[in-house]
């Protein structure tokens, strides 16, 4: 288990940030780590990156224990927080090499290293400019570039696509992929929902400081899934089909929903074969009738809502 947690608590005075976190990350695993604001995301990834103190419990990297033998672990882990520092006189060539100096990286080596980040996170051509010149997006690359000097094994990501714009979500996002195909573990955190299904393999979701979910995405749309909702479109004489559909003895609910109608089915009814039968016996047109998906964005506010149990 490269990352894990054992009854990791978290508190400052009588407020509980993180509440007995259970938490187990194989090593290559993409991770990612949800939940509303103040759930307690950003106090796990700092535990995690060695800059908090658990107020009890415990939490390991590679084996090694937080506190007791962070200095191990910080060689192996890279932090990207949800903010950039100011470097205002500094050009980015200059701030990859005061970092690697820092790693400990140093002559021909040091040259190598930073030209390889910097053509994987697609910098190369902005080596010359000022830090403080680039854009959100860029930084955010150029953040990611820092910690990847040491060759880390684990990356801790807390929002890194916070505030861009959809181009640079996506080159973020083509990064982490590309970084997760070379086999390091990351943990990222993010209010982006469709992106995180896309990248990780599984998920967490976090909430008040309690995990109410771990594991993979198509296990938690499962676990939200409602019995059957089917979307129904039609071209005209909409009260006619909504009418129509509720007469149906099969049917729990009808609803008009963005040009739908939304047909919820008895929790004993799989089979929606019937609905458009109904419709062509009463000489309606379809133009559309599938099957809701629970997509992420579904699970997580049914199960943020204690909507499921």
């Amino acid at each position: 288990m490269i990352i894990e947690t054992i009854n990791l608590t978290k508190r400052y005075g009588d407020l509980v940030a993180l509440n007995n976190l259970h938490l187990n990350i194989e090593e290559g695993e993409c991770f990612g780590y949800i939940g509303p604001n103040g759930a307690g995301k950003t106090t796990t990834i700092k535990i995690l990156a060695t800059l908090l103190q658990p107020t009890w419990g415990e939490a390991r990297i590679c084996g090694h224990v937080v506190g007791y033998q962070s200095r191990k672990i910080r060689p192996l882990i890279g932090y990207v927080p949800d903010f950039f520092g100011t470097y205002a006189d500094m050009v980015v060539i200059e701030y990859l090499e005061f970092f690697a100096s820092a790693y400990g990286i140093t002559g021909h080596q040091r040259t190598k290293i930073v030209g390889d980040v910097l053509e994987l996170t697609d910098l190369s051509y902005k080596r010359d400019a000022l830090v403080d010149s680039l854009s959100r997006g860029m930084k955010q690359r150029l953040s990611i570039a820092r910690v990847l000097l040491h060759d880390p094994k684990v990356l801790l990501l807390d929002e890194p696509a916070s505030g861009l714009d959809p181009r640079a979500r996506i080159e973020i996002r083509e990064l982490l992929k590309e970084l997760h195909r070379m086999g390091k573990t990351i943990l990222i955190s993010s209010h982006i929902l469709p992106e995180l299904a896309e990248l990780c393999s599984t998920i967490g979701i976090l909430e008040r400081g309690e995990l109410l979910f771990h594991g993979p995405v198509n296990e938690i749309t499962r676990k939200a899934k409602r019995g059957i909702r089917v979307q129904i479109r039609v071209p005209d004489k909409i009260e006619i089909a909504v009418d129509t559909l509720r007469r149906l003895d099969e049917v729990k609910t009808v609803q008009q929903d963005d040009g739908f109608i939304s047909v919820e089915l008895k929790n004993e009814m799989h089979d929606f074969s019937f609905l458009a039968r109904a419709l062509i016996e009463k000489n309606l047109a379809i133009q559309e009738l599938r099957e809701e998906e629970v997509n992420l964005e579904t699970a997580f506010m049914r199960l943020t809502k204690g909507v499921v149990q």
